[in-house]
């Protein structure tokens, strides 16, 4: 049987062999993840159609076209791990069975029973595993990604490896050429892209942070106990731009050819770093969720994202994106469009800073805002506008934003 490089989307036409998760040679068994792919988009995991032994034909390193044989499967039965019985319904144990209270001890995390079932049959042990789902519940795929790191033959160093060739420079140093990975080679060229084909311009404003800092602590402990997660910056911002979005439409539109496409919907990306680069996931018809939703997804595209289990349908759209290089320190940018988008919000790190007050010195935490758009669609008068009406949110949130 043939392995071969699977159709992801249309507009990918090839892949990175990124890792492969069994050895050449190996026994697998059907439904095993075997390979891992990287494209110019997403990561895609390749599992056995069928139980045997797996000769690799391309290796780690290799980008090849879409159809590629990368492997081939000599079919023939291979030995199973025994049968594991299903773990006990814990929910379900009375108070008084000490045998259960033993099978989870107060440190450790609860488990869904599939991932301890995997855990039991693939000889993990549970205190070892990260849990990512909520309140650190362990759930399958943690039990499957704490497998692949630690055990995995082949791993994402030696594809490094494997593209990177020393050589002398004109001047005699040496120097290590390696080659771009396909997601990198699509941010070059996104990049680009936004550069030359767009009339950019970046407008900048500062607001005051102390009543965001406010509603914060005041509600945080209440806002985790009922939603299970913390309530962050982002998701004031994301309810504060399609506040701005509806005021200001043309900055949630896009061109096409000679006309303007308007949408009447937030589709709102969130710039996510990654250790393989910039991605930017989506959070669909924004406008509709809660800040609670808007937290717990961004948390989930970004364990996604950090996970390389982010799927075409998570980035592809989007209306306006906002990206948070305060995370990283910044205090002023000038973020690049994502096209066909017409907009992008910048935020910085928050620092105390003295400001005037009702004719008083007074310090503040003060984040700059940037809002950088194409000036093709957007005029200046809009997008000072736009980005003012962001400031004003952020500096007096209502109580109609927040559901506690």
């Amino acid at each position: 049987m043939d392995i071969k490089i699977p159709e992801v989307g249309e507009s990918i036409l090839e892949a990175l062999v990124a890792n492969w998760m069994k050895e050449d040679g190996a026994a697998v068994a059907k439904d095993d993840i075997i390979c891992e792919l990287e494209t110019d988009k997403v990561n895609v995991e390749l599992t056995a159609e069928a139980s045997g032994i797996l000769h690799i034909v391309v290796p780690v390193g290799q980008t090849v076209p879409i159809g590629t044989v990368i492997a081939t499967l000599e079919e023939g039965e291979v030995a199973q791990a025994p049968a594991q019985k299903k773990a006990p319904e814990i929910a379900a144990a009375p108070a008084v069975a000490p045998e259960k209270t033993k099978e989870r001890p107060p440190s450790q995390p609860p488990v869904n029973p599939a991932a301890r079932q995997q855990a039991e049959a693939r000889g993990i042990k549970l205190e070892e595993v990260s849990g990512s789902g909520r309140a650190g519940r362990i759930i399958l795929d943690d039990v499957l990604a704490h497998e692949k790191s630690a055990s995995s033959p082949v791993k994402a160093e030696d594809a490094k490896v494997a593209t990177e060739e020393v050589e002398t420079a004109v001047d005699g140093r040496p120097v290590t050429r390696q080659a771009m990975t396909p997601i990198r080679q699509r941010i070059a060229a996104r990049l680009l892209q936004a550069r030359q084909q767009t009339a950019m311009l970046t407008t900048f404003n500062e607001a005051d942070m102390s009543w965001v800092k406010k509603i914060r602590g005041r509600h945080q402990e209440q806002f985790t106990k009922k939603h299970g997660i913390k309530l962050g910056m982002m998701s004031f911002f994301v309810k504060a731009s399609i506040e701005a979005l509806k005021e200001f439409p043309a900055v949630n539109a896009r061109i096409d050819g000679t006309d303007i496409v308007y949408h009447h919907y937030y589709d709102i990306g969130i710039a996510v770093g990654t250790e393989r680069g910039l991605v930017v996931p989506v959070l669909r018809n924004a406008d509709q969720l809660t800040f609670a939703q808007i937290e717990q997804q961004i948390a989930d595209l970004a364990a996604k994202a950090n996970a390389r289990k982010l799927t075409l349908a998570d980035l592809e759209g989007g209306t306006f994106t906002i990206t948070n290089g305060g995370v990283y320190g910044s205090l002023l940018s000038t973020p690049i469009i994502n096209p066909p988008q017409c907009g992008v919000l910048g935020m910085h790190s928050i620092q105390d800073r003295p400001v005037v007050r009702d004719g008083e010195v007074v310090i503040r935490p003060i984040m700059n805002l940037a809002l950088s758009y194409d000036h093709r669609l957007i005029d200046g008068r809009e997008a000072v506008g736009f980005l003012k009406l962001i400031k004003e949110y952020i500096e007096d949130p209502s109580e109609l934003f927040l559901e506690l």
